[in-house]
């Protein structure tokens, strides 16, 4: 049974108040380096993804840089995240895009980011909202499990039902707030196996709504 619009807001904004300083977890100093974190961050953990991006960033601190690197220069830097091969291929290949399409620059919109190698809906998401502030809301493994345990949305839902559910639910200005909790949330309490989700039961005080 899936929650009513009201309730579901009850529980984000919970998750949100559980976590209301919660910052993206990747490091990054520009939007290069914010897109090709994100990029990296498929199948790997932040924490792992963090390891990797200071060698990498020195090496390659641009698209040009990274454009003239070859496939296997990029991979020794990431070699130890899951899917490197291929991150490497998407990698060089991005950047090349960057240079020939955006003048160097990452672009803003959904359309443009999800034309670059390896970029797909929740990179772009991502990029959108942590890097320029667009309201966007990006669907990863935590945030579609929190809303599936938490009947935001129905058990087969599939990411972009997941995302447009949260949209509807909540207004555009707590989207990424929304995000970032949900993460530490879904890391913290939320957990695929025994969710401590109990423990917190202003979660599911609907009286007063």
């Amino acid at each position: 049974m899936v929650l009513s619009k009201k309730r579901a807001r009850h529980v984000i904004e919970e998750i949100i108040a559980l976590f209301p300083d919660a910052k993206p977890s990747l490091d990054f100093t520009n939007h290069f380096e914010l897109l090709v974190a994100v990029m990296l961050s498929a199948q790997t953990t932040d924490a792992a993804v963090n390891k990797a991006t200071p060698g990498l960033f020195a090496a390659f601190p641009t698209p040009q840089a990274m454009s003239v690197a070859t496939e296997s220069e990029i991979a020794s830097y990431i070699s130890r995240l899951g899917l490197y091969r291929n991150k490497a291929k998407f990698l060089k290949k991005c950047a090349q895009q960057l240079l020939d399409d955006f003048d160097g620059q990452v672009p803003q919109t959904r359309e443009e980011l999800e034309s670059l190698a390896g970029v797909g809906r929740k990179t772009a998401n991502v990029v959108m909202s942590v890097g320029f502030g667009i309201p966007a809301f990006a669907v990863d493994t935590h945030v579609e499990r929190i809303c599936k345990h938490h009947d935001i949305v129905k058990k087969s839902a599939t990411p972009l039902e997941v995302e447009k559910r949260v949209m509807d639910v909540l207004p555009p200005e707590k989207w990424l707030s929304a995000h970032q909790a949900m993460i530490y949330f879904g890391r913290a309490i939320c957990h695929p196996k025994n969710p401590e989700c109990d423990h917190y039961p202003q979660l599911y005080d609907f009286s007063s709504l």
